[in-house]
């Protein structure tokens, strides 16, 4: 453990001195600053700008303050292809032909998610050739919908999924990627580059995924809106797995409006995945079904006791005042608990150690990769252990690999176990019980500091959703000592569109969000 926190210490010295100099340099104007979908879309409807320009204004952004100045690490790769899919979709504009909201719009993706012509690295060396024949299904609806990939984000490497003292934002592809509020500070994750590319308008909008966390916690410690769908909503296909009864992608933004956009392009059946079998065809029009404030008038909103008192009394505070605010629009706000609350943790972690090994084996095999089984992963970090296990190493694999076939027996038990504890008798039965809409709560304390051996236990209000394959919406509800804090809003299945519209009638009352300054963060480094 000394060595270990030597070398994070050593690393996060060199960060903060590369850091220095570019402090003493304002940061440049960003003409796009905080600019949602629909503005983009009205300047490039009047000729503004294009696709085209706007691609080169977010890659110049990059530039400056992803690979240089604060350093965010945001990114792994940028598509080489994104200026020419931009011309030709500004040439479609010329002709008359605008395929929807997404038009020219420039989008992040996760480095889990498959995307021609990028590898797909899953923030792991291991991966750093493995180039997909072909997009996700999820990519081909963004692209059908006139999105511009921007590039892959970097992430915790193999989404938080190799060792139990894992980084979070840390990855072996990718380097550590920082909070743009404070660097010294965890972005959280696994999404973590995809909530900093997103919150430091180095992206228009993002897609990451989630199994318990991924999306809601990065969302919420940068401040920017992260909706985890239910499961099933939005294919998995082609997508790195850990868990497929709680894996989904889903959308970050830095309003909910843009969320509810992308996640309407983004949502729909593939016969690829047989979880999204329980919807019908594409996604509703989400963004069509936002109300005013007037929406909260009305709501009864379950509390969740517990979560308040296991964060911070800043978090806290702030959550007792976002409260009162929703009392004031006219919603009554009840204290709740879950009755099975954590019942499920032990059997959910054999579910993820059980279709880790079986799941992510199948997306290896089917995509040719050179390195085509867990055991052959090992091998892999143990001989590349300078440049893969600097800092931790890979316990969960070690576990994984020693898990029976989806048949055994008692892994089937714990996972009918898990999604009716967290499900059936905890998110329903509590919504049942107190005639409630939604349930809230604060997603997670203010980030915090990054540091070697692991990321600390923190409060974490959204793993009943994520166990039971249910929707999660994070919107900023304010700060603590200058640090985003996110409301986590909670339902049962498929309720993404009343999720949608209740954060946005919160999101409306507070306007919590704030841009972080990356000239006072380069400088506090």
């Amino acid at each position: 453990m000394p060595a270990l926190r030597i070398v994070m210490a050593a690393m996060l010295a060199a960060l903060g001195a590369g850091c220095a100099a570019d402090a003493a340099r304002p940061e440049a104007e960003f003409a796009h600053a905080e600019a949602g979908i629909r503005q983009l879309q009205e300047a490039m409807a009047s000729g503004r700008t294009s696709s085209q320009e706007l691609v080169r204004a977010y890659q110049a952004r990059i530039e400056a303050l992803d690979r240089n100045g604060p350093r965010l690490n945001a990114y792994i790769a940028l598509n080489p292809d994104a200026l020419a899919e931009a011309a030709a979709l500004d040439a479609e504009r010329r002709a008359g032909r605008v395929r929807g909201p997404l038009h020219g719009i420039p989008v992040v993706l996760k480095d889990n998610i498959d995307a021609t012509p990028m590898a797909t690295t899953a923030g792991s060396l291991a991966l750093r050739d493995l180039r997909p024949r072909r997009d996700a299904f999820l990519v081909q609806r963004l692209r059908q919908a006139g999105a511009v990939i921007l590039g892959k984000a970097n992430l915790s490497e193999w989404a938080n999924f190799r060792s139990t003292r894992s980084i979070s934002g840390w990855s072996s592809a990718g380097g550590q990627a920082r909070n743009p509020y404070a660097p010294d500070r965890s972005p959280c994750g696994s999404s973590s580059g995809t909530a900093v590319a997103v919150a430091a308008n180095l992206a228009v909008v993002g897609i990451g995924t989630e199994t318990d966390g991924s999306i809601l916690c990065p969302a919420a410690v940068t401040g920017i809106v992260g909706l985890k769908p239910t499961v099933g909503l939005v294919s998995r296909d082609g997508i790195v797995p850990i868990a497929h009864s709680q894996d989904t992608a889903g959308p970050m933004a830095r309003t909910v409006e843009d969320a509810a956009l992308v996640l309407a392009a983004i949502a729909g059946a593939d016969p690829a995945d047989p979880a999204s079998a329980a919807i019908a065809g594409s996604g509703s029009d989400y963004a069509a079904q936002l109300d005013g404030t007037g929406v909260v008038r009305g709501l009864r909103i379950g509390l969740l006791r517990k979560h308040v008192e296991d964060v911070s009394p800043a978090a806290a505070a702030a959550t007792t005042a976002a409260m009162e605010v929703l009392r004031a629009a006219g919603a009554t706000v009840v204290e709740v608990d879950l009755p099975t609350e954590g019942q499920w943790k032990k059997d959910e972690f054999q579910v993820l150690l059980h279709e880790f090994h079986a799941g992510l084996e199948r997306y290896l095999r089917e995509h040719d990769a050179p390195l085509q089984t867990l055991e052959a992963l090992m091998a892999f970090n143990r001989e590349h252990a300078d440049a893969v296990m600097p800092l931790f190493g890979q316990e969960l694999f070690e576990q994984a690999a020693a898990t029976g076939g989806l048949d055994d027996p008692g892994y089937l038990a714990a996972r009918e176990r898990a999604r009716r504890l967290a499900g059936p008798e905890g998110i329903d039965a509590t919504l049942r019980a107190h005639q409630l809409d939604v349930l809230v709560a604060p997603v997670t304390d203010a980030a915090w500091k990054i540091e070697a051996g692991g990321d600390p236990d923190v409060a974490a209000s959204y793993s009943a959703a994520a166990v039971a394959g249910y929707p999660s919406l994070t919107v900023p509800m304010g700060e603590a000592g200058g640090l985003p804090l996110g409301l986590g809003f909670y339902g049962p299945a498929w309720s993404e569109a009343r999720l949608l519209r209740i954060g946005h009638a919160f999101e409306s009352l507070l306007r919590a969000r704030r841009a972080p300054k990356l000239q006072d963060a380069a400088a506090a480094r």
